[in-house]
C-alpha cells in the first residue's frame, strides 16, 4: 500500500467553462461514445448542473483520510470525483464533508459508491452523484494508501486529473478539456437548430424527412431490389 498525492491539475479555461454551461449535455452524445458514466450512478440530490474540473481521489478500504485532507484544498468550481475501489457499503460523503465542499465552492461530487447525511446534506444544494445512500460510513484510519490527483475509475470511465465533469439529471460525463474543445461548438449549433425542428415536427413534417434518416432507410431498401 502506498499513499500518492500527485501534482494539482490546471485550471479549465473560462471560455470552455462558459461554452458548456450553455450546452445540453445529452448534445455531446451525438458526437462522442466514450466518457459516459454507467446510468447506476445518478444525482442523489443538488439541482445545479454540474460543470468543473476533476479533482480525483482513490480511497482504500474504508479509509476517508485523503478525502478529508483534499477537501481543505477545494477551490471554487472544483468536482470531487471519489473511486471506492468497488465499495459499495460504506459512505465517504455525509454533512461534514459536503459542508466543507459547499463553503470553499465545489460544483459537485461524484462517487462510485454511496453517500450519507441525506436529510442534512440536501439543503446545501451541493450536487452529489453516486450509487445510492448509506448508514455506513468510511472511518479515519490513517492508512497508507490510497491517492489524490491520480487517475481513478469511476462508473466505468477513466477519470485524470483535471478532466472536465458534466453532470445533470440525466447522468455524468467525463473527458479531457481538449475532447469538449473539439467538438462543443457544433454541440452548441446542434442546440440552436433543434428548437426550429421541433416547430417544424408539431406542423406535421415527418421527423425522418427532416433529419435524413427517411432517405437512407428508402436508399438501403432500394439496393436490396
Amino acid at each position: 500500500m502506498t499513499l500518492t498525492i500527485g501534482t494539482p491539475p490546471a485550471s479549465l479555461s473560462d471560455e470552455l467553462v462558459a461554452k458548456l454551461t450553455k450546452v445540453s449535455f445529452p448534445t455531446i452524445g451525438h458526437y462522442l461514445e466514450e466518457g459516459f458514466v454507467e446510468p447506476g450512478i445518478q444525482r442523489q440530490c443538488g439541482t445545479n448542473r454540474v460543470v468543473g474540473r476533476a479533482i480525483t481521489v482513490r480511497l482504500t478500504g474504508q479509509d476517508s483520510t485523503l478525502l478529508h485532507h483534499a477537501a481543505g484544498y477545494c477551490e471554487p468550481g472544483d468536482v470531487f470525483v471519489v473511486d471506492m475501489g468497488g465499495d459499495t457499503r460504506h459512505a465517504p460523503v455525509g454533512e461534514v464533508l459536503a459542508e466543507v465542499l459547499h463553503a470553499r465552492g465545489a460544483a459537485g461530487v461524484i462517487i462510485d459508491g454511496v453517500m450519507t447525511d441525506i436529510d442534512e446534506v440536501e439543503p446545501l444544494g451541493l450536487p452529489v452523484y453516486a450509487r445510492g445512500r448509506s448508514v455506513l460510513t468510511t472511518k479515519l484510519l490513517h492508512l497508507d494508501a490510497g491517492g489524490v490527483h491520480v487517475p481513478v475509475s469511476v462508473g466505468g470511465v477513466v477519470v485524470n486529473p483535471g478532466d472536465v465533469v458534466l453532470a445533470d439529471r440525466n447522468g455524468v460525463f467525463v473527458a479531457a478539456p481538449a475532447v469538449l474543445e473539439s467538438i462543443v461548438d457544433v454541440a452548441l449549433e446542434d442546440d440552436a437548430e433543434e428548437p426550429d425542428l421541433v416547430r417544424q415536427v408539431r406542423g406535421g413534417e415527418r421527423l425522418g424527412d427532416l433529419t435524413g434518416a427517411t432517405e437512407a432507410v428508402n436508399r438501403i431498401l432500394e439496393a436490396r431490389r
